[in-house]
C-alpha cells in the first residue's frame, strides 16, 4: 500500500518529531521557569544576557535530543 512506503513513513516521523520537539521545548522552558527563583521573561526584558544564554542552551539541548530520536526512528 502507498502508506507503507518509506517516504510516507519518514514524512510522518518528521512531522511528529517537529510537534514533539516544539512541545518538549515549551514544557521544559515552563518547568525551568517554575523551579527557578527568578522570572525568565522579566530577566530577559531587563537585558540579562546570562539568562538568555541559559534559555538558548535549553532549546539547543531539547532540539538535539529530539533530533536524535527522530534520526534513529527513520528508515
Amino acid at each position: 500500500m502507498w502508506y507503507e512506503t518509506p517516504l510516507f513513513l519518514n514524512g510522518i516521523y518528521a512531522v511528529v518529531g517537529v510537534i514533539l520537539g516544539i512541545a518538549s521545548a515549551i514544557i521544559t522552558y515552563r518547568l525551568i521557569n517554575h523551579f527557578t527563583h527568578f522570572d525568565i521573561p522579566n530577566e530577559l526584558e531587563k537585558g540579562n544576557l546570562a539568562v538568555g544564554v541559559v534559555v538558548c542552551g535549553i532549546f539547543i539541548m531539547i532540539g538535539l535530543i529530539v533530533g536524535l530520536i527522530i534520526g534513529m526512528s527513520l528508515n
